[in-house]
């Protein structure tokens, strides 16, 4: 009988392993396709359809001295961003994306290309953000933004 459980275990370890694989795939497509939606609503300035990938309680703290709390701040600050500039990113790179349970953090190095709708020079915005998702079902793909830091870079 001991003999038959421990046969058993690996069989058990390899379902349980195959499951979690396919759900943590699953998981990244679903995350990777807010990013997309994220990315492309602010290349179109298009604030309500990034905000349906926000939770209501999002906080973001764009710089040092400057946190937005709830989508309605993120919504305003967002929409008088797009009054002034065109943005585009031009660099996305996941460097760590980690899920625990209902949760997923992910930490991207970024390149935004911001160009000024009123005249003025092109600029490129670049830095890292660390942003934590939560499974949010009125979100699209199920995943919504709840809190987000930006670093930017310094040279």
């Amino acid at each position: 009988m001991r003999i038959l459980r421990l046969g058993c275990l690996p069989l058990l370890f390899l379902l349980c392993s195959n499951g979690l694989i396919a759900q943590t795939q699953s998981d990244r497509d679903a995350l990777e396709k807010t990013d997309i939606a994220i990315r492309a609503a602010f290349s179109a300035a298009d604030v309500s359809t990034a905000m349906r990938y926000h939770h209501p309680e999002v906080r973001k703290a764009l710089t040092y001295n400057r946190l937005l709390i709830g989508r309605d701040a993120v919504a305003a600050d967002l929409q008088s961003t797009f009054q002034q500039f065109h943005l585009d990113f031009v660099e996305n790179q996941v460097e760590s994306l980690l899920f625990e349970g209902d949760t997923a953090i992910e930490q991207t190095l970024f390149t935004i290309r911001g160009t000024p709708l009123h005249g003025g020079t092109p600029f490129l915005f670049k830095g890292r953000s660390m942003i934590v998702y939560i499974r949010y079902k009125e979100s699209p793909t199920g995943w919504a933004t709840i809190r987000e830091i930006i670093q930017p870079a310094t040279n």
